[in-house]
C-alpha cells in the first residue's frame, strides 16, 4: 500500500518539472558561476533565470531576490541586517524558532501578545511601538503550525510610521497564496523552496528596493555581495522551476492548486468533526488561514504516540510540538494561543496530495485514537 504523505508544509514532494531540471543540470558543466569563461557563464545564466522566476512569483524585481540555504538562513540574515548595531525587536511568540532566536542573539526582544487565533492586533503593536524606539518588527503572513493568516498591511504601516524596519516570514504562504512583496512593502521577506515542490536546502530573502542587505555569510561577493559562498546551483534551479510552474499563465496553476488544497482540507475537517475529542486550532474560517494546513488538538492523548501510530498505518503527519527530528519540544506557538501544545497534530497537503491520502488518514486516525485510549 502506498503511504499517505500529509506533511507538505515541512517539505512537499519534488515536482516532475523540478526533477527534469535537476536531470538537465547533471548534463551541464560544473563551474563556478563567478568566473568569466563559457562554462561559468552557462551556470550564471541558469541561476539568473531561476532568480527571475522566483521574483515573478512574488511580484518583485530580480535584484531584490537573494538566495540562501534555507528559511532559517533567510530569517537570520534579515534579522542580523536589521539589528546589526543592536536594538529592540518586537516579536510575537508564535514566530518560528529562527526568528525568535536570531532576534535574541542580535538584539533585545520585546514580546507581542497574540489573540486566541495567534494574531497580533494593530492595537497591540501600536501600544508596543509607543513604549520605546523599536528597531525591528517581526511579522508572519501565515503561521507555520496553525496556518492562520494575518492581515499584515496595517501592521507594516504602523511599524514604518514609527521608523522601525519589518521582517516578514512569508514562507508558509509562498506558492499557496498570491504573494506580492512589493505591495506589502516589508523591508525583508523570507521565503523557502521545499514547501512548493522544490529541493530542500535553498531559500531566499526579498529585500525592499533601495535597502542594503549586509551579508551574514561572508567570504565572497556572491549574490551581489549580499551572501558569500558558492551558490547551491541545483537547489536554486529547482526553486526557479517550481516558481515558474506556479507563476505561469498569471498564476493559474497556483490558484488551481490552492482550490484543490482547500477542498482536501474541507474533506479532512468534515471527517475529523465526527471524531470524539478532536477539535481544530487556529482560525476556523477558510478565509482566515492558508488553504493547505489544518491543526488539531486531541483531548486525552499526547502527540508522540499518535504520530507513531499513524506512521504504523502508513500515514505521515506532523505535531505542532515537534521542533526537531531528535525530540518533541514545547510549541511556543500553541502555548501562546492558550492551547495544550502536547496534544496537537498538523496535517498539511501539497500539489501531489490525493483524496485517497486524506481518506487513509481519516481511516487510520480514529483507529489510533481508540487503541491509545484503550491502553489508558
Amino acid at each position: 500500500m502506498p503511504r499517505a504523505f500529509l506533511d507538505c508544509a515541512s517539505a512537499a514532494p519534488l515536482r516532475p518539472e523540478v526533477k527534469a531540471t535537476i536531470a538537465e543540470w547533471l548534463e551541464l558543466p560544473q563551474a563556478d558561476p563567478g568566473r568569466s569563461y563559457e562554462e561559468a557563464l552557462i551556470v550564471r545564466r541558469a541561476i539568473e533565470s531561476a532568480r527571475d522566476e522566483v521574483a515573478r512569483l512574488v511580484h518583485a524585481t530580480s535584484r531584490q531576490i537573494v538566495f540562501t540555504s534555507s528559511i532559517a538562513e533567510s530569517v537570520t540574515t534579515a534579522v542580523a541586517a536589521a539589528l546589526r548595531h543592536g536594538g529592540r525587536a518586537l516579536v510575537a511568540p508564535v514566530e518560528r524558532a529562527s526568528v525568535l532566536e536570531s532576534s535574541a542573539r542580535f538584539g533585545a526582544i520585546e514580546p507581542l501578545e497574540v489573540d486566541e487565533h495567534g494574531r497580533v492586533s494593530p492595537g497591540t503593536l501600536r501600544e508596543a511601538l509607543g513604549e520605546g524606539s523599536a528597531t525591528l518588527v517581526c511579522l508572519q503572513l501565515a503561521n507555520h503550525e496553525t496556518g492562520t493568516l494575518v492581515d499584515v498591511a496595517p501592521l507594516i504601516e504602523l511599524a514604518h510610521a514609527s521608523g522601525a524596519l519589518v521582517h516578514l516570514d512569508a514562507s508558509v504562504a509562498l506558492g499557496h497564496l498570491d504573494l506580492d512583496v512589493t505591495a506589502l512593502d516589508a523591508d525583508f521577506t523570507s521565503l523557502s523552496a521545499e514547501t512548493i515542490g522544490a529541493p530542500m536546502g535553498v531559500g531566499a530573502v526579498a529585500v525592499r528596493r533601495g535597502l542594503r542587505l549586509s551579508p551574514l555569510v561572508v567570504g565572497g561577493d556572491q549574490e551581489r555581495a549580499r551572501r558569500g559562498g558558492l551558490e547551491n546551483v541545483v537547489g536554486i534551479l529547482g526553486f526557479g522551476t517550481a516558481a515558474g510552474v506556479l507563476a505561469a499563465q498569471s498564476g493559474q496553476r497556483l490558484h488551481d492548486e490552492a482550490r484543490g488544497a482547500e477542498a482536501l482540507i474541507e474533506r479532512l475537517e468534515a471527517g475529523c468533526a465526527t471524531f470524539l475529542g478532536v477539535r481544530g486550532v487556529g482560525d476556523p474560517s477558510a478565509a482566515g488561514r492558508v488553504p493547505h494546513i489544518r491543526c488539531f488538538v486531541v483531548e486525552g492523548v499526547e502527540a508522540e504516540p499518535v504520530l507513531l501510530g499513524l506512521d504504523r498505518y502508513g500515514v505521515s503527519v506532523h505535531s505542532g510540538s515537534a521542533c526537531s527530528s531528535e525530540s518533541l519540544e514545547r510549541s511556543e506557538v500553541l502555548a501562546a494561543m492558550g492551547v495544550n501544545e502536547d496534544h496537537s497534530l498538523r496535517v498539511s497537503v501539497g500539489w501531489s496530495t490525493t483524496v485517497a491520502e486524506i481518506d487513509a488518514f481519516l481511516d487510520a486516525f480514529p483507529r489510533v485514537l481508540q487503541e491509545l485510549r484503550d491502553l489508558r
